[in-house]
């Protein structure tokens, strides 16, 4: 009997080694540390922890928005190609990172982050008008998807915490990223709220095939959504004046 060969698995869509990231302020500093973290592609990720504990420095590193103040490898593997991120950084290439996140990362921000002089519309096709791409109709299958549908010609401030987040989230999947990043996602409104909108968030990105990141303070709902848990612990030193956070996985 024959046996079909055992399927590889995908290389890793971020792999992370010793990568350091240290703050210092008044006589007090905080160190991130991520001796490893290998992320797959499709993976559902969640970093959870208290505020101050090195959530959004680590998303922000993962967006290529914040630089390690020391980094032995930090590879972004997309369109079957590894990107040297490390190298990117000690080259000063910003406009080669700018280039990757506009392509092929989303990013949810805490609270919706919209532009307030711009309909529910173009707040969702934004993404998409500064990568040049053309109207397929994605924004009103997001819009639908949303139950935003009907708001498509408001304004930010016409809409609830709610609907302003679920903006955001179909702002950060219309140009079809490969990564969505979100941070705290769901912090500014109430728990039933929360669940819903996560719910329906973590649908969408699976439908899509989408790696996404979150960090959150309440596991209890990301738990039940099958999110992968970062292993992280932080500790202080015995003068408080210093706190590091250690995240692998």
């Amino acid at each position: 009997m024959s046996h079909a060969p055992a399927t590889e698995p995908a290389p890793p869509i971020y792999e992370l080694k010793n990568v350091v990231k240290t703050r210092a302020s008044e006589g007090y500093g905080f160190r991130l540390r991520v001796p490893s973290l290998r992320i797959h592609p499709g993976e559902k990720i969640a970093l959870i922890g208290e505020s101050g504990c090195g959530k959004s420095t680590l998303l922000d590193m993962l967006a290529f928005v914040l630089q390690p103040t020391r980094c032995e490898r930090f590879v972004f593997r997309v369109d079957e190609t590894d990107q040297d991120i490390a190298g990117a950084w000690k080259r000063r290439r910003q406009n080669r990172l700018a280039a990757l996140r506009r392509r092929h990362l989303g990013y949810v921000m805490q609270t919706g982050g919209l532009l307030p002089y711009l309909t529910v519309r173009e707040n969702i096709d934004l993404s998409r008008r500064i990568l040049g791409m053309k109207d397929d109709g994605t924004v009103d299958k997001l819009a639908r998807e949303l139950g935003l549908d009907r708001h498509l010609k408001k304004y930010p401030a016409d809409l609830s915490t709610g609907e302003r987040q679920r903006v955001a989230i179909g702002r950060a999947l219309a140009h079809r990223p490969a990564i969505v990043i979100a941070d705290e996602p769901t912090a500014s409104v109430d728990p039933f709220a929360a669940e819903r909108i996560m719910a329906l968030f973590m649908e969408m990105v699976e439908e899509r095939n989408i790696t996404v990141i979150v960090a959150s303070h309440a596991w209890r709902h990301i738990k039940q959504l099958g999110l992968r848990r970062l292993a992280h612990h932080t500790r202080r030193s015995k003068d408080g004046r210093m706190a590091e956070t250690v995240v692998s996985g």
